[in-house]
């Protein structure tokens, strides 16, 4: 599995994200620069507008991190943190070692959902959310959208600095969210993959920042992830660096998967959900990586 050819193809619940190709309206790139020079929503064109805000953003290996906006109906928001694997020390986070289990660019097809269907085929006339203003969230930081410093690593070959910059570049997206979506009533936060895990994290944020809508989180692929061995990555991200008090009370999360029990305590009034195929690949694939023994299905949520 390599960065050029990934096997992500993470399936929201319902069929509503399943990774195939299909052009997807007008494609439109605005550079960043100062939050001020950013575009507003009410200026973008109908269709997907691809904006790269700059700033501490970054991809892992330091190409720009962009986010997708479409516009639509003002009173309903839907975020989206895409998936697309994770690295954590120099064999894994080196692009000459195969497999490569992330994607460290926010320019590839499967970062773009001009390119996806399920929720963001505005065509299919059963989709719920078609209607929406949609925000997708690339993902190219290998430390599931959380990160919060740059490591250096070594690998055979050289050593190098990975950017786990997950947290400064949904940052950057959610103050243009904050700044261009004033009082939506209904907000679906979802996350795929490893955006599934961040999901709920974000949620806790927006749900303080819109206290009068209907906050809603969804996490697809990413409940199997309930190992403890998965606390050395978090502090080699940098989890708890200016993390949310309520990320660490009582102590740190000793998996992913209680970051989502966490945030159910902290945001009571959020209605939260996940969804698992059995006999889930990819996390298969990382819970082997992190010396997990695995049943080769996801474990019931």
């Amino acid at each position: 599995m390599t960065a050029e050819t990934p096997k992500f193809t993470p399936g929201l619940a319902l069929g509503l994200l399943a990774i195939v190709a299909v052009a997807l309206g007008a494609f439109t790139t605005m550079r960043g620069g100062p939050a001020a020079a950013l575009p507003t929503l009410a200026a973008l064109e109908p269709g997907w507008t691809t904006i790269a805000p700059g700033g501490e953003t970054s991809c892992a290996l330091g190409t720009p991190f962009e986010f997708h906006v479409k516009p639509g109906r003002a009173d309903r928001l839907f975020v989206f943190l895409n998936g697309g694997g994770a690295c954590w020390n120099g064999n894994l986070c080196s692009l000459d070692e195969e497999p490569t289990p992330y994607i460290p660019t926010s320019q590839i097809d499967h970062n773009d959902p001009r390119k996806l269907k399920g929720v963001f085929d505005e065509s299919h006339a059963d989709n719920p959310l078609k209607d929406w203003t949609q925000v997708f969230v690339t993902y190219c930081t290998g430390d599931v959208h959380l990160g919060h410093r740059d490591v250096t690593y070594d690998s055979w070959k050289e050593e190098f600095t990975v950017r786990h910059r997950g947290r400064a570049n949904v940052r950057a997206v959610l103050d243009w969210v904050y700044r261009n979506a004033k009082a939506p009533e209904h907000v679906l936060v979802a996350g795929s993959s490893a955006g599934g895990i961040a999901a709920p994290w974000y949620a806790v944020e927006i749900a303080e920042r819109y206290p009068d809508a209907g906050i809603a989180v969804l996490g697809d692929g990413a409940g199997g992830y309930r190992d403890p061995g998965v606390v050395p990555l978090m502090e080699g991200w940098g989890f708890f660096d200016d993390a949310p008090v309520w990320v660490s009370e009582g102590g740190a999360p000793g998996s992913f998967e209680e970051i989502w029990r966490r945030a159910a305590i902290a945001a009571p009034e959020v209605a939260m959900a996940q969804f698992d195929n059995a006999y889930d690949e990819v996390q298969e694939m990382f819970l082997k990586l992190l010396g997990t023994e695995t049943r080769l299905y996801s474990p019931a949520c």
